[in-house]
């Protein structure tokens, strides 16, 4: 009997050291081998390196590498194999430069990518891990493995650097906190805090262009609170863009009947607009194909109506303006000499203005900024410059060649200015735009 015991013992010991002994699981996650880089393999190619996936998948970096081996040294499939070979067997180092050397091959193989964030994950380089999980979802953008950890990764990346940002602003350090906050923008471009906080600095910088910019896209895709709509139409208001900010404000002021505050505001741009005296005719002049002395006082006034609120040297006493739609903007423009007066104290307003008129009024208005603190620079010598059509004898030559000596009007490729020829509203428009952003 203890024979029978001792030979079933020693049969039961040999099945069991014949048995297939369980492999760990893979320390590291093997991203499957692509379908498209399979199919270009030769038949025993294609065979071996998935013979090799399976060993790797099952972690068993010795059995894939003897696969592996089998493939062309070129072979882009054959290094990110032997990279995940090293990653599994613990050899970051090897596999990362594997890993690129695959990339170096074929830019698409999201298997290499894979494996290097990974492997920047575990050295906690996380803008290099976020950068190739962002790489893999623009080609995967449903990738089941990258997508929830590039999420989690940049979640955790947007609240650092908000928090940072935050800090510096706390302590006065405006430098870092546009850092901050850009990173914050370079993670998740579609946050509208970081863009707001971005236009609020940048406003404070007087870097109209940059504040503009980041408050429309603070804007964009949501509903802003009461309080931020009011700042961006108070900005606009800044930047010369009456029209904008009275529509936004008069859009809060319906949703707010009651506040006080912005139904004065309304009443203010309003004003500042002349939207009383001239609601269709001053939103017809871009559609002029010639404009009037009045169409150009009201767009000097409307343009430029916070530079030339202060009084004029002089009251004008104009006796032909009662019935002009744009009278208070002729007023301002004749009081400080922007636009000519005749010696009988009429204005005209319904005269078209031809380009030589244009240009003279172009030069006043300059130089009635400049009186006040504007700097324009001359960007050609006024000696050098040389037109067909005008001779310097002409009333209006040095007008001319000083609003060409700031390029605020130009010549045609014949060096002609056509000093007669009448002008449309969208070009009276756009000399008076350069004018501005000059100014500014």
């Amino acid at each position: 009997m203890v024979k029978r015991i001792a030979v079933i013992g020693l049969a039961l010991l040999g099945a069991w050291s014949c048995a297939a002994v369980p492999t760990a699981p893979p320390a590291f996650f093997v991203e499957q081998l692509p379908a498209d880089a399979a199919t270009r393999l030769r038949l025993d190619d294609r065979i071996a390196a998935e013979d090799a996936w399976a060993a790797l998948r099952s972690g068993r970096p010795d059995l894939a590498k003897k696969h592996l081996m089998k493939l062309g040294t070129a072979n882009p499939v054959r290094e990110a194999g032997l990279a995940y070979a090293d990653l599994l067997a613990g050899d970051l180092a090897a596999a990362e430069a594997r890993f690129r050397s695959s990339l170096a091959g074929s830019p698409d193989m999201t298997p290499s990518r894979v494996g290097l964030a990974q492997i920047y994950e575990s050295r906690r380089e996380r803008e290099k891990a976020f950068n190739e999980y962002r790489e893999i979802l623009k080609r995967e953008p449903a990738h089941r493995w990258a997508a929830p950890r590039f999420e989690s990764l940049r979640n955790d990346l947007v609240k650092e650097a908000t928090a940072a940002a935050r800090e510096a602003l706390a302590s006065g350090n405006r430098e870092t906190a546009k850092r901050e906050f850009l990173k914050v923008l370079f993670y998740a471009p579609e946050t509208p805090g970081a863009h707001l906080e971005l236009a609020r600095l940048y406003r404070q910088e007087k870097n109209t262009s940059a504040a503009l910019l980041h408050f429309k896209s603070a804007m964009e895709g949501r509903t802003a609170d009461k309080a931020v709509l009011r700042e961006y139409a108070e900005f606009l208001a800044e930047s010369g863009e009456l029209g904008q900010s009275l529509d936004i404000l008069e859009k809060l002021a319906a949703a707010e009947p009651r506040d006080a505050a912005i139904g004065k505001r309304v009443e203010e741009l309003k004003g500042k607009l002349g939207v009383y005296e001239l609601p269709s005719q001053y939103a017809g002049i871009p559609a002029l194909e010639a404009v009037t002395r009045e169409d150009l006082a009201a767009l000097i006034g409307v343009k430029f109506g916070d530079f030339l609120d202060t009084p004029g040297r002089r009251t004008e006493i104009l006796v032909d303006i009662a019935m002009s739609w744009a009278q208070r903007y002729i007023i301002k423009v004749a009081s400080l000499e922007i636009m000519s007066v005749n010696d009988n104290h009429t204005f005209q307003p319904r005269r078209i203005i031809n380009r030589a008129d244009l240009a003279d009024v172009a030069v006043r208005l300059i130089g009635v900024l400049q009186a006040r603190g504007a700097k324009f620079v001359p960007l050609v010598e006024t000696r050098r410059i040389q037109i067909a059509d005008v001779s310097s004898d002409n009333f209006y030559f040095p007008s001319i060649t000083r609003a060409l000596a700031f390029q605020v009007m130009t010549l045609t490729p014949e060096r002609r200015f056509e000093p007669e020829r009448t002008v449309a509203g969208e070009e009276a428009i756009r000399v008076l735009d350069i004018i501005y952003g000059l100014a500014k």
